[in-house]
């Protein structure tokens, strides 16, 4: 398998690098040939491994593939860990991925910097299979870099507009927060243990437990809780958890392609694959696993509620992004690691289908983003139309879709975690969060749906002449990703969540894993959806769709009036809490007085001012002084030389 696992790796660098150099010689034909055959080698060859490690009995393989340096003991190399769970990530992510190649050629046909951006495209799947095959931190730095790399890329990509410029650098600035506590955290490990190797990290996870760190002196913490937490903070600046969660949305300005690659199988799902598979390290700390599912349970719930608010079709599908990134959050938290993949898979497809059917009213609509001037486009777009309605059910969890048993389990993993006997305020806090959070989705997925495809027709009459439904190489990636959005739960849920379908590759601790709890329960998907019938999430989705139905469809008036009259809410919600107001008011413009300040006063004042035009200046004054001196007579240097010689032997004298 060891020559599967480097082509898999290898096909799309070498094809982004053929893209990419010598794009001119090969053409757009070309561009886009090579990549999608580059990416289409590893879906195919990453697919086999899955069948493989699933029905062939393969083993799980650790394979050291360089040794880059050794030093006092310490091993850094490129090497590859696959498992089931590194199988299922490689075969979402070239999926996805390939979805997304296939579906540029149309939406990017016309754009000067097409083979560029299918060079970027190529290199990021290059970047996130080498972080989810890692088998050791050094690798998965180098691909947790690597992504953060080509997004900062591809969020720029249209590099003359001001707005893509901001936002790929506030998308670098605030990954920069998270990656430091990130690398603090893998120093921390290399520190305990002197290794950087997964298994041989995991091995000595109990001795690193036992351990304390003084963070503040005289306040020794738990070693394993710091290196935790570290770990964690760099998760959240990818996986955008709040306060980290500010560069998310405004990575819409890149094109639609790159929105959905980044949004739905690679960077903002690298955090949630980094501490899944950092299990045996987490299920260590509690203190650890307290700040995941709080921070996690405070973004799924809010962050949905700023969807509510959104006009620009691809950032209400972006803060659903974010909001279902909570969701997985607090399924690690709850020690459901599996839960967590399981909807990280489910998400991928139904959330690449939602920003791709975006992208293809986008096109129809001759790139107009803002709903309020859609509407009524079913009858133009029927293959877009039910390709989003099957994304939008799968993501409020509609019963029967992926992901009505991918988020119904992290809600059922929650409810029967150990935090309702160790800790009620946790528990209540993310029980409630997702809870609710089931109405919120519910209610911003069908206002967009409702707005964009039914309703009176609101775009202008120019528009309108030329509304069609988009070719083939667009609809295409739509029904293929909309088929397992539809099916993908049912088929898969009983084997992943219930059937050790991980094996070692998550390790949790069996008296507090709420996933063999529920396994104990576990009857069929025709039980459990009749077991929906008894729960509050069906009838909670159910009214979220009601209340969007009625507020923008049969009364389109009401908003407008919630607006007028909870306008100090509307405008919490509209400036996103504040949160852009503090990262950029706040911490950089802070950081930017303390500058001015540093250079006015430290700069200007002492050093130029005291120091170098001071000295300078003193000796300017002396050179003047000594000036009047130098009269050019004659009797007035013989009188200084008389009153020296004579002070000269008056000291003498006195001396003597």
């Amino acid at each position: 398998m060891y020559g599967y696992y480097l082509t898999i790796v290898l096909a799309p660098l070498a094809a982004a690098i053929v893209a990419g150099l010598f794009g001119k010689q090969i053409g757009r034909a070309g561009a886009h040939t090579v990549t999608i055959l580059g990416v289409g080698i590893s879906t195919v060859l990453s697919f086999f491994v899955l069948y493989q490690m699933v029905w062939g009995g393969a083993e799980s393989e650790n394979i050291s593939v360089y040794t880059w340096a050794v030093t006092d003991g310490l091993r850094m190399e490129v090497g590859f860990l696959v498992d089931r769970l590194t199988a299922l990530m490689m075969a979402v992510v070239t999926f996805v991925s390939l979805m997304v190649h296939v579906y540029t050629i149309g939406y990017m046909h016309e754009d000067p910097g097409y083979q560029r951006f299918f060079s970027y495209i190529s290199l990021f799947t290059f970047s996130m299979l080498m972080l989810v095959m890692s088998n050791n931190f050094l690798q998965l730095f180098f691909g947790w870099e690597a992504v953060g790399l080509v997004s900062y890329l591809l969020i720029g990509f249209w590099f003359k507009r001001e707005t893509a410029i901001f936002a790929n650098l506030k998308a670098f600035l605030v990954n920069r927060v998270g990656d430091f506590g990130f690398i603090l955290g893998i120093a921390g490990i290399v520190m305990f243990t002197n290794s950087l190797d997964y298994v041989e990290v995991f091995g000595q996870a109990e001795s690193i437990a036992a351990q304390d760190i003084n963070v503040i002196g005289g306040m020794p913490w738990n070693a394993m809780t710091v290196i935790c937490i570290l770990l964690f903070i760099g998760a959240m600046g990818k996986s955008a958890q709040a306060p980290l969660h500010v560069w998310l949305p405004d990575s819409m300005e890149g094109p639609t392609p790159i929105s959905a690659l980044i949004h739905a199988a690679t960077m903002v799902t690298a955090g949630i694959f980094m501490v899944a598979r950092m299990s045996p390290l987490f299920e260590l700390s509690t203190t650890a696993l307290a700040v995941v599912i709080v921070i996690g349970a405070i973004t799924a719930f809010f962050m949905g509620l700023l969807g509510i608010v959104q006009n620009d079709i691809k950032r209400v599908v972006a803060y659903s992004t974010l909001s279902q990134l909570g969701y997985m959050t607090v399924a690690l938290g709850a020690s459901a690691y599996g839960a967590a993949i399981f909807h990280l898979m489910t998400h991928a497809f139904f959330k690449a289908l939602l920003f791709l059917a975006a992208g293809s009213v986008i096109i129809a609509m001759h790139h107009e983003q803002d709903i309020r001037k859609m509407g009524g486009l079913r009858k133009y777009m029927p293959w877009t139309y039910v390709t989003a309605l099957v994304g939008s059910l799968a993501l409020i969890g509609f019963p029967g879709t992926s992901g009505f048993f991918s988020k119904d389990y992290i809600i059922e993993a929650v409810h029967a975690s150990h935090w309702a006997e160790t800790d009620p305020l946790v528990y209540w806090i993310a029980y409630l969060s997702v809870l609710l959070g089931v109405f919120v989705t519910a209610l911003y997925s069908f206002r967009m749906f409702f707005l964009v495809f039914h309703g009176e027709e609101r775009m202008d009459a120019e528009t309108k002449s030329h509304l069609h439904e988009t070719p083939w190489v667009v609809r295409g990636p739509l029904v293929l990703l909309a088929i397992p959005s539809a099916i993908i739960g049912w088929l898969t849920v009983e084997p992943v969540l219930f059937g050790g379908f991980f094996g070692d590759a998550i390790v949790v601790n069996e008296a507090t894993d709420p996933l063999l709890r529920l396994g104990a329960d576990w009857h069929g998907q025709v039980a459990m959806l009749m077991h929906a019938l008894k729960t509050p999430v069906l009838y909670l989705a159910l009214s979220g769709l009601a209340v969007a139905w009625y507020l923008y469809l049969i009364r389109p008036d009401i908003p407008e009036t919630i607006k007028t009259k909870l306008s100090g809410l509307y405008n919490v919600l509209d400036r996103k809490y504040y949160f852009d107001d503090l990262w950029i008011k706040g911490f950089g413009g802070g950081g930017r007085r303390i500058g001015d300040f540093l250079w006015k006063k430290g700069d200007e004042l002492i050093i130029d001012g005291v120091l170098v035009n001071g000295t300078a200046n003193s000796v300017g004054r002396i050179a003047g002084l000594v000036r009047q001196i130098q009269t050019g007579y004659l009797y007035t240097y013989a009188f200084a030389m008389i009153i020296g010689l004579t002070t000269l032997l008056g000291w003498l004298i006195w001396l003597r």
